[in-house]
């Protein structure tokens, strides 16, 4: 399969070339929830009123995933390896500049989605499922010049704990998929989790040392092998305009955690940006949505600075109306941001 040119790859030649501007910054939704969840993964559908309904099928869920792919203002659209099979059954990427991408690895702190589990409580661990060869070019094996059949764009994700032991074996297996990714062509951008078990920091320090962590473990890698860019937690200003300025080359976008309110959504896509951030990758934020297709107009307009956080939330919020769609909170209520770090400093302290 021939892709077409995408945008995610202009966007990052203009930022590593020093010509950014604010339409270059890059929004990806991370439909991928299914690598470590289950049936909740899809979402839910929504009642005639908009309210929130039963889960919805494997099959509902492609269909929303093809009507966000042909909106057209996404770049990148995360999936698991199976579902961007059945994906390019339909033809969804085939005439798009949507750029498709598979969840390479599922480390075990991504598993909190199982009904009953208690993984979560442990140390995370990392884990692949996905055959990078049979993802790429259908083969066991690596084909190099044959057709892309699925992607040639994976998401690897590490979480380090301060521990030296979990760190080693983690950076080990890092660098097991760096050498099987470089065998295929495979091109790959770099996810790396706060400590999902308490490792003796504070939010302070766990972003200075997960900063430094991201420094230490690229260090050693050349071009050819480095990631297109990062996925990391926003630990707030600091910790963000650090990392974003110390080197240009090296792209930094944010995660976006739990589904929250929509002006958490929107105020932490305008403070990575602000920051120096220049992607955001939102699962749980856009699936969750009363309305995902209009909440991704106005994450765009955010983006590109033609209008302000609060001022989008009451957009929305008119958007649901014209639709006939309950809110799941009032207009009030939405509007409060909710997750501390996102709070102005002030507030952060008086709570």
């Amino acid at each position: 399969m021939a892709y077409p040119q995408t945008r995610l790859d202009q966007k990052l030649r203009n930022i590593r070339a020093g010509n950014y501007k604010r339409s270059d910054f890059i929004i990806a939704d991370a439909k991928d929830g299914d690598m470590g969840s289950g049936l909740a993964a899809t979402g839910f559908a929504r009642s005639e009123d908009g309210g929130q309904g039963r889960v919805r099928t494997r099959a509902e869920f492609l269909d929303q995933i093809q009507a966000i792919v042909e909106q057209d203002i996404v770049d990148v659209m995360l999936v698991s390896a199976s579902n961007l099979e059945l994906l390019h059954e339909r033809g969804v990427f085939r005439h798009s500049a949507v750029k498709p991408a598979i969840r390479a690895n599922d480390t075990t702190d991504c598993w909190g989605g199982v009904r009953h589990q208690a993984y979560t409580k442990h140390p995370s661990r990392h884990f692949r499922t996905a055959n990078i060869s049979r993802v790429m070019y259908g083969t066991n094996e690596p084909a190099i010049g044959a057709p892309v059949a699925g992607t040639d764009l994976g998401l690897y994700s590490v979480t380090f704990l301060n521990d030296i032991d979990h760190d080693y074996e983690a950076l080990d297996a890092f660098a097991a998929f760096r050498e099987e990714a470089a065998d295929n062509n495979f091109k790959y951008f770099f996810e790396v989790f706060n400590p999902n078990v308490d490792c003796g920091l504070g939010r302070a320090e766990i972003g200075e040392y997960i900063n430094d962590s991201i420094l230490r473990c690229l260090a050693g890698v050349t071009k050819a092998d480095r990631p297109q860019f990062l996925k990391i937690v926003y630990n707030g200003p600091k910790a963000l305009e650090e990392l974003a300025s110390f080197d240009p080359d090296l792209v930094v976008g944010v995660l976006g955690g739990g589904a929250g309110t929509t002006r958490d959504t929107f105020e932490l896509l305008h403070q990575a940006e602000k920051y120096g951030g220049r992607v955001a990758l939102f699962g749980r934020k856009i699936n969750l949505a009363e309305d995902p297709l209009a909440l991704l107009v106005l994450m765009r307009q955010v983006a590109d600075g033609t209008i302000a956080p609060d001022e989008a939330v009451k957009a929305y919020h008119g958007e649901l109306a014209k639709a006939g769609l309950k809110p799941k909170r009032g207009l009030e209520d939405d509007l409060a941001i909710t997750e501390d770090v996102l709070k102005p400093a002030a507030l952060r302290q008086a709570a």
